[in-house]
């Protein structure tokens, strides 16, 4: 079980907040989420693979970084995310999480947000034998109108989007209780334009932004739930995370990343650091709080493992298999290869267990203006002292791991083109097709 905020800030979960520090916003309750964190383990260095949609969804999917299945810079207008009118998608030859898993014998569905592609670039054609969200399988451009709905009979308005989604999600959780399932929550919210029901409208101390934040958290409270009802919690591996930092430019209606740098579409700390949380009882020790470097790419090959199933043979991915530090075993370790910070098909910084190179100097970049700098993140997670005089060596070292990876996946920012990325994939756009 797999559940994908939308633009949700690290500060926006309660178990991620330092209330008390100066600074910090409002709390926004999250019980639910905070239960699931008690009861498995949270990662306070979990990363998405990209700071906008449609980049960290691919890389989620497929283990993968966005450059290397051509989804950093998918649309051929330069948009770097897929709209109703772009004629690019997830290449059918990638293979997702939901194939691995399906191909192992899971039933799978995506509920939900999909954002890679619009036909034939379909989550149906991408391992998910059902699929329940907005008809144009892309992100909500006219944000002024409402989502539709496979099989919905009439369109299903934002602020009944979240309860919407999760009566789907215990509906296919309840038919598939006899048999192993992967199921995709991947929500709107909080996304702008913000929208709730009246049954949470005005509760939080952070506005509609936190109203939203605090469905969110009871639509997981009510997974949770069905789980548990159906004696199926103790046989569910659940995950909370998110796509990506959240979208400050919207004010109280953006979010908080507290104490992070920086937001969504940038390689800021709080552009790509977001809350994660797993928990599977008896399988992930509780109460745990792991600092490791780990990331969206990981998913795809830890699940894999925890599942029994076959990776695809002959693919490269970038994830690793992280299924020993979930279960706590002695000395087991997050990460190890370094993590690189892609956006917009370029790379903009690097990390390698506490240091964080950022490449300032890198035209068109969210980092340009900025000199190069190293942050020791263990010690100024906001990224607020270059201690790159002190540790010139560390700061060598990140920059020829980062050559290295230019030198294999490219960096179209410095127009240089890797040998092993992959295309995405393309169609012709029908006259008439906005």
């Amino acid at each position: 079980m797999l559940i994908l905020a939308d633009d949700l800030g690290y500060a926006d979960v309660g178990c991620y907040l330092d209330a008390g520090a100066a600074g910090a916003p409002a709390p926004i309750r999250t019980p639910n989420l905070d239960r699931l964190a008690d009861q498995g383990i949270r990662f306070t260095s979990f990363y998405s693979a990209a700071p906008l949609c449609t980049a960290a969804r691919a890389a989620l999917l497929t283990g993968c970084y966005p450059v290397r299945v051509g989804m950093s810079l998918p649309d051929p207008r330069g948009r770097p995310v897929l709209y109703t009118d772009s004629n690019a998608g997830l290449a059918l030859k990638e293979v997702t999480l939901a194939e691995v898993l399906r191909d192992h014998g899971y039933a799978t569905a995506l509920i939900g947000k999909w954002h890679l592609g619009c036909p034939p670039f379909s989550p149906e054609n991408q391992g998910f034998d059902e699929y329940f969200g907005p008809a144009g399988r892309a992100e909500v451009v006219d944000h002024d109108e409402d989502e539709r709905t496979p099989g919905a009979t009439a369109f299903l308005a934002r602020e009944e989007l979240t309860e919407r989604y999760t009566a789907e999600a215990i509906r296919f959780i309840d038919k598939n209780r006899d048999r192993p399932f992967f199921l995709f929550l991947a929500h709107s919210a909080p996304h702008v334009p913000l929208a709730v029901s009246p049954a949470f409208a005005g509760k939080s101390a952070r506005g509609l932004y936190g109203d939203v934040v605090e469905c969110l958290d009871w639509s997981t409270g009510e997974i949770l739930g069905a789980l548990e009802r159906l004696g199926l919690a103790e046989r569910t591996l659940v995950t909370f995370t998110s796509d990506n930092g959240p979208a400050l430019e919207h004010g109280a209606d953006g979010g908080s990343a507290f104490p992070l740098r920086s937001g969504k579409a940038t390689t800021g700390e709080g552009g790509m650091r977001v809350p994660c949380a797993l928990c599977w009882p008896g399988i992930i020790p509780a109460g745990r709080t792991c600092s490791e470097v780990v990331t969206a790419l990981d998913l795809l090959p830890t699940f894999a493992a925890l599942a029994g199933a076959s990776l695809p043979p002959g693919r490269a991915i970038d994830g690793e298999d992280l299924e020993p530090l979930l279960k706590g075993e002695p000395g087991a370790r997050g990460r190890r290869a370094p993590f690189f910070y892609y956006n917009r098909n370029g790379l903009e910084a690097a990390r390698s267990g506490r240091w964080k190179l950022t490449f300032g100097s890198i035209p068109h970049s969210s980092t340009r203006g900025q000199p190069l700098a190293l942050y020791d993140l263990e010690t100024d997670a906001g990224e607020w002292r270059n201690v790159i005089a002190a540790n010139p060596a560390v700061a060598t070292e990140l920059a020829d791991l980062a050559q290295a990876m230019r030198e294999e996946l490219g960096d179209d920012l410095l127009g240089m083109r890797g040998q092993k990325r992959r295309p995405p994939g393309r169609i012709r756009v029908p006259p008439g097709r906005r």
